[in-house]
């Protein structure tokens, strides 16, 4: 390897030569009218071999080497070669070269290979040869030249460079260039073959323009038989790119209606069906895409769930819109005829993201409080200790809430009594079987014995059952049922899962994340499109469905059973399409049409051996950890009776992709096209006619939070202050806990309550997403841990008191909502102005915290837990003005950013002994989108520089102690637990007469330059195999959905680049 010294000599001297040759060029056209064609040949051929001959190390030294160039965009680090005006240079040297009768051919070749390499280096490389004119030079020279292949070749490659800009490719397209494309590429031939990969790459480009795909669609047949001569033909697979080359171009005509209608007329899905059958049997490296056309084709339509059934007026969803229009041919976007100068593709994205805040007045604290204090002090009476004498020593209980007296179901897995013979049902219904009677709670005699097996109870009958109670401490099923009674649903749910019953013992083997094979997705895709070319295999049989009333089925144990009737259950319907394949549709969250991705359903009547597949085909997001290792949650009852009781990640041919059911306008927010996606997996099972339930993560109820509470309640000593008041009621009349956790003073005397009162305060929320269970299972480690005996527990009850909303959205956990409460709002969205009618939970802990600010007593910490649909391992987000304002183009003072960055600090804790926590993941940028949520209101009005959402993975971790594995509920509770200490910790370095030991863990500054994670978007294209290389977001937030395009994402990189690390240096300096 060379030495440093070498490289940088080496780098030195081809920087120095190729300006030597990049000035006399421009002296060249700014001192004569006309070039001389062999002066500037001989140029340009060597500085092209310049950058050939020094190989792929000198050529990186070329781009690579730092120099800052300041545009109005905001600057970024770029080769000297485009920094220095290379590019425009050689544009202005073709244009030239044209005006010569004849031009040099020479010449041409020389510049156009140069281009080809520079091109794709220069962001601004479409508009520069559209200015200057060179496009058109190109277009010309090639027209003239499709018979010198010699020239033709370097003209296609740079063409292919000016189509990747939209307008370009719209131009090209009026200027004749596809038609001109399908004059060069043609049928199997062994010569030529890396012109024709070219040509087609290049057509692949002007075909993304709708109007260059609608000029291509008679065209369609050509490619189809070009396409069979060179998969009849190519018997060795030598030309596979060649062959996604014509797939691609295929799949952009597709892309359009016409498209779509003249691939059918042209017999396309017969054709790729036939060919793809072939290839699947062949063994080859990277299997071609024609399952993405042949679904582009799949004929698009609406779910079939009834806009105004039961569940419509139960959950009071507005009704939808059958609006399955193909709008794919309007040119109502900006790609269209309108050459302007403005397009998107221009725009200097800032590392593909857009959102960051740039007002800096957003991003000061508010120096005044928005509410009055005479309207805060009714919230006195949450902070009794503040003012607590402790002259009579105890902690008052909040009243118990009203039992409900309907009747609960225990488990849900009943055997039905035999039904009467009904008539047959029409393809498609449900028979309609007698109904059961609801299941009296009292009825039940529940026998816990460990060894035993059993079936299905009837009323009245024994149900054998695993003792847990050594297990789960916390646990108690007949408090569990007492704590279901109160709780208020709006479907009324009368049953209880027989999880949520007996509990959860994590199990003490090693989830690893599951590896993904390729092809996977390639085959299920198959699999859905023989749905379209046989369509008589296809059973299409309702088995569950929640509108109509007397589902589920009997039939003699041809189909599975379903149920979601329970605490926090979603599952509105069950298709049986064949024999062992299922399809099932999600239900929006409540007053909602969309937010489809938490799933929690029962299924019975399983034959053990056969694969059965499970399709949930109404996921609305357009990724998923699904892709990369996650699995789905199984609880087994007959595992559960012999005494495994237990979640356990499962399923094979896991994969997650876009189907053919389209979106109504009104579930995709006014859009019309979008489509649904399909989370598929596969599941064997091990007993026959168990009673299994799936999830999409570790439930938690809002009955075992109350549960949990209540059993918390029974650890607390004479030492430990516990108070759970209730902070207000929600709108479905549920109750929102608050609990005030500190240690009682050592006595009643005045330095000891003085000392009590004046502890700083912690502030915790969690749970005001649903769908994020793991939120909960790491408050459970939490409050765990403060109720504990251990001295460290007693050290952090002693050193702060804490305030904790344990669930922020209980209506939402309770009706199986994934995101939104009962008014089908985001709350976490609506803490910039609540409303205490519709937002009610929210309304009032801002008005805590609001309350606390007012008296001078901000928390010292906020922390709101969620869950991460997208990302790996646990993390924060928290809010820094200086971060923020590194990465936009704000002009901003060295007065105007001061900062404390003790922000970092109880991060930087975390990552240095919390396994699961990832300091790279970690980001303290502000969002526009992100305005209106706990975190950055905390931090701006109420004034908490410690203001934070951690977010714990759905999946597992690729880093630490962790890394391959899945996460569990065992490890979510150790990072609550975790996170106890590392307050504990902070508490100690925040001291005044611990800072000189302590010196070396606060250094921030070097901390931030040490760590900095990249603002990107990195996801993965919906319609291809996902890679190995997993490429995720490193700002959405809770898994909100972006709008970045993935074709500019660049993948994450731990390692700093040199303008990263001088922009650190400077940020650091900053005062």
């Amino acid at each position: 390897l060379a030495s440093p010294d070498t490289e940088a000599e080496a780098s030195l001297f081809f920087n120095s030569r190729v300006l030597m040759l990049f000035g006399q060029l421009e002296k060249m056209n700014r001192e004569s009218m006309l070039v001389d064609p062999e002066t500037a040949r001989q140029i340009t051929a060597k500085i092209l071999h310049l950058i050939q001959t020094q190989g792929e190390k000198s050529f990186s030294l070329l781009y690579t080497t730092p120099f800052t160039l300041t545009e109005p965009s905001g600057g970024r680090r770029i080769g000297v070669f485009v920094s220095k005006g290379g590019t425009g240079i050689l544009l202005q040297l073709v244009i030239s070269a044209s005006k010569v009768s004849p031009p040099s051919e020479e010449l041409m070749l020389q510049l156009h290979s140069v281009l080809a390499k520079v091109g794709p280096k220069d962001r601004k490389f479409g508009v520069k040869a559209r200015l200057n004119g060179a496009l058109n030079v190109t277009v010309n020279l090639l027209k003239q030249n499709l018979q010198n292949h010699k020239l033709l070749l370097p003209c296609l490659l740079v063409l292919r460079v000016y189509s990747s800009n939209t307008v370009n490719a719209v131009s090209l397209g009026k200027n004749g260039v596809v038609e001109l494309m399908f004059k060069i590429i043609g049928p199997y031939s062994k010569k030529n073959t890396s012109l024709l990969k070219v040509s087609l790459d290049t057509l692949g480009a002007l075909l993304k323009s709708k109007t260059n795909a609608q000029r291509a669609v008679v065209h369609v047949p050509v490619l189809l038989y070009i396409y069979q001569d060179w998969h009849r033909n190519d018997t060795r697979h030598r030309h596979i790119l060649i062959r996604k080359g014509i797939l691609g171009c295929l799949k952009n005509i597709t892309n359009i209606k016409l498209g779509r209608k003249a691939f059918i007329d042209a017999d396309g899905m017969r054709i790729l069906y036939n060919t793809s059958t072939v290839s699947r049997v062949t063994t080859l490296p990277k299997p071609e895409p024609s399952h993405l056309v042949m679904r582009n084709v799949f004929h698009h339509q609406l779910l079939r769930v009834p806009a105004g059934g039961p569940v419509a007026q139960l959950y009071n969803q507005p009704l939808g819109v059958d609006d399955v229009v193909d709008k794919s041919d309007n040119n109502e976007d900006a790609e269209a005829e309108n050459d302007t100068e403005n397009e998107v593709e221009e725009k200097d994205h800032h590392a593909g993201n857009d959102d960051i805040e740039t007002d800096i007045n957003k991003l000061r604290p508010k120096e005044t409080h928005s509410r009055p204090f005479e309207e805060l002090k009714i919230y006195e009476r949450f902070f009794m200790e503040l003012s607590e004498d402790f002259q009579v020593i105890g902690v008052t209980a909040t009243p118990a809430a009203p039992k409900s007296q309907r009747p609960i179901i225990v488990p849900t897995a009943q055997a039905l009594p035999p039904k009467t013979p009904t008539a047959t049902p029409l393809q498609g219904e449900c028979p309609h079987p007698a109904p059961v009677p609801p299941l009296d709670l009292d009825t039940i005699n529940i026998t816990k014995d460990r060894d035993g097996c059993s079936d299905h109870t009837h009323k009245g009958e024994e149900m054998l059952a695993p003792d847990t109670a050594l297990l789960l401490p916390l646990h108690d099923p007949d408090l569990y049922v007492e704590m279901v009674k109160s709780t208020r649903s709006v479907p009324q749910f009368s049953e209880v899962a027989y999880p949520d019953y007996f509990g959860h013992v994590a199990p003490t083997f090693r989830e690893h994340i599951l590896e993904r094979v390729y092809g996977v997705q390639r085959t299920k895709i198959f699999q859905d499109i023989e749905r379209l070319i046989h369509p008589n295999d296809i059973l299409d049989k309702v088995v569950y469905d929640l509108d109509i009333q007397s589902c589920p089925v009997v039939d003699g144990g041809e189909s599975l059973k379903f149920n979601s009737q329970f605490e926090s259950g979603n599952l509105r319907k069950a298709v049986q399409v064949r024999k062992f394949e299922y399809d099932l549709v999600l239900n929006s969250d409540i007053n909602s049409n969309h937010y489809h991705q938490w799933f929690y359903f029962e299924v019975s009547g399983m034959r053990v051996g056969p694969p059965y597949r499970f399709n949930i085909i109404n996921c609305e997001k357009s990724n998923s950890q699904f892709n990369y290792g996650m699995q789905v949650l199984m609880y087994s009852v007959q595992e559960a009776i012999i005494g495994r009781p237990r979640w356990v990640r499962t399923g094979t041919d896991i994969c997650y992709y876009k189907n053919h059911f389209s979106r109504s306008s009104i579930a995709a927010g006014g859009q019309k096209g979008k489509s649904y996606y399909t989370m598929t997996f596969s599941m064997t099972f091990n007993h026959k006619d168990d009673v299994c339930y799936f999830a999409y993560h570790y439930p938690y109820t809002y009955s075992t939070l109350k549960m949990h509470l209540q059993k918390l309640e029974a650890l607390r000593t004479p030492q430990t202050y516990l108070r759970e008041d209730v902070l207000c009621e929600t709108l479905g009349g549920n109750s929102c806990p608050l609990l005030t956790i500190t240690a009682m003073p050592e006595s009643t005397s005045n330095d000891q309550i003085f000392q009590f009162r004046n502890r700083p305060l912690v502030f915790l929320s969690s749970r005001v997403h649903p769908g994020e269970t793991n939120a909960s299972w790491v408050m459970k480690g939490t409050l765990e841990f403060l109720m504990g005996s251990s001295p460290l527990a007693h050290s952090l009850r002693e050193a702060y008191i804490f305030k904790i909303v344990p669930m922020l959205n209980p209506d939402g956990v309770v009706n199986g909502n994934h995101r939104c409460s009962l008014s089908g709002e985001d709350l976490n969205r609506q803490w910039q102005n609540p409303s205490p009618e519709l937002h009610p939970t929210i309304y009032h802990t801002k008005s805590l915290l609001q309350y606390l600010a007012a008296i001078q007593r901000a928390p010292l910490v906020f922390c709101d837990y969620h869950g991460h649909s997208r990302k790996k391992n646990v993390f924060m987000y928290g809010c820094s003005l200086k971060e923020t304002v590194w990465e936009t183009n704000i002009s901003a003072t060295s007065c105007e950013l001061h900062e404390d960055l003790g922000y970092r600090t109880l991060p930087k804790i975390l990552s240095q002994m919390a396994p699961a926590f990832s300091m790279a993941s970690c980001s303290f940028v502000v969002e526009r989108s992100k305005e209106a949520t706990a975190r950055v209101v905390v931090w701006r009005e109420i004034g908490v520089q410690r203001s934070y959402t951690m977010e714990s993975t759905l999946c597992g971790c690729d880093q630490g102690k962790y890394k391959g594995l899945q996460i569990g509920t065992r490890e979510l509770e150790e990072m609550g637990a975790q996170f106890c200490v590392a307050l504990l910790r902070l508490k100690r370095l925040t001291s005044p007469l611990k800072l000189r030991n302590h010196a070396h863990l606060l250094d921030i500054e070097s901390d931030l330059m040490e760590t900095h994670c990249k603002v990107s978007s990195t996801y993965l294209l919906e319609d291809e195999e996902a890679s190995f290389m997993e490429e995720v977001d490193y700002s959405a937030e809770s898994g909100d959905e972006p709008d970045n395009d993935p074709n500019t994402a660049e993948p994450h990189d731990n390692h700093l680049s040199d303008s990263e690390s001088n922009r650190l240096t400077h940020l650091a300096q900053t005062p």
